[in-house]
């Protein structure tokens, strides 16, 4: 009898094998990081880190693709995510504005287009100007523009930083006399005059810090390396909406593949070498999971419209 039952049992596993095979490991094929910006920023910085953790863990292929949109910002590349494939493949490493901003600019992107994996990065967003200009902070910017021409630069008007600079000058009774999008804002842009003031991040304009003037940080709280400056926030009286990073998938992809991805950028962003990062440029580098990610977004969509108000 005991026989049989071995010989029964023996045949149910080779059955089942049968009716439902295991699913293999995720990543089984390269898996691409679409960045929507040029190399060499925080975002770009920070997924390359996860690429290079999930080649080391998994001994699959995994790289950053660059994808600029110049004028449209990151929604060229959201949009490349968007028409991929769900297997986790292809996976969107993206500012708020894709999520927050994409749903309202008819553009193919809706609010659940998207899954979030985690928020990691809070970026050192400022308004900067030339050391000479006339002017060191939103008051003095807001008294100068009232009679001059200023012109601003930015990554895309869609985009949060630039939403929130827009609704600063309105707050604060000026405007900027033109507004114009690049694909980078460096020291080059502020000392070849292209803007007068430029909407960038800290670390793009970091070798010339001592010879600008920066007017103001985008973001919930002061950055602690630029010593005086105040947040564009405390300013201007707009909310405290901020420019934050994180990694995406296209809705209908399994919960394997955001888990895989969520441990891996989890144990990245809890590193030495990010956390390093943080501490030398002004940025913040955390982790972020599913949850707590859906729910900031949500309360970002309410900060966003406000600032449409």
């Amino acid at each position: 009898m005991k026989k049989r039952l071995i010989v029964a049992a023996s045949m149910l596993a080779v059955l089942s094998g049968f009716v439902a095979p295991a699913h293999a490991e995720y990543p089984t094929s390269p898996v691409q990081f679409i960045v929507p910006w040029p190399p060499g920023d925080f975002e770009d910085i920070l997924t390359r880190m996860i690429a290079e953790k999930m080649e080391e863990k998994t001994g699959v292929s995994a790289s950053v693709v660059n994808k600029p949109g110049g004028g449209d910002g990151p929604f060229p590349g959201a949009l490349e995510v968007l028409n991929g494939p769900t297997d986790g493949s292809v996976v969107g490493s993206f500012v708020i504005g894709v999520p927050v901003v994409g749903p309202v600019l008819d553009m193919g992107i809706e609010e659940d287009s998207f899954t979030p994996v985690g928020i990691f990065l809070t970026y050192p967003f400022v308004l900067a100007a030339s050391g000479d200009a006339p002017y060191g902070n939103m008051a003095e910017l807001a008294d100068h523009a009232k009679d001059n021409d200023v012109v601003l630069g930015h990554f895309g008007a869609g985009l949060t930083p630039t939403r929130a600079t827009m609704a600063a000058a309105r707050k604060l009774d000026f405007e900027f006399a033109d507004d114009s999008a690049f694909d980078m804002l460096d020291c080059n842009t502020i000392s070849s005059g292209d803007a007068d003031v430029v909407n960038t991040t800290l670390a793009l304009i970091e070798p010339c810090l001592d010879d600008i003037k920066i007017l103001a940080n985008i973001g919930s709280e002061p950055i602690g390396k630029l010593d005086g400056v105040e947040t564009l926030a405390a300013q201007a009286g707009i909310n405290d909406i901020e420019l934050w990073n994180g990694l995406f998938v296209k809705k209908g992809t399994s919960q394997e593949v955001i888990d895989v991805l969520a441990e891996i950028a989890k144990e990245t962003m809890m590193g030495d070498e990010a956390q390093q990062l943080m501490t030398e440029t002004g940025a913040r580098v955390y982790w972020q999971d599913a949850a707590e990610s859906a729910a900031r977004i949500e309360a970002d969509r309410a900060k966003n419209a406000e600032l449409d108000e």
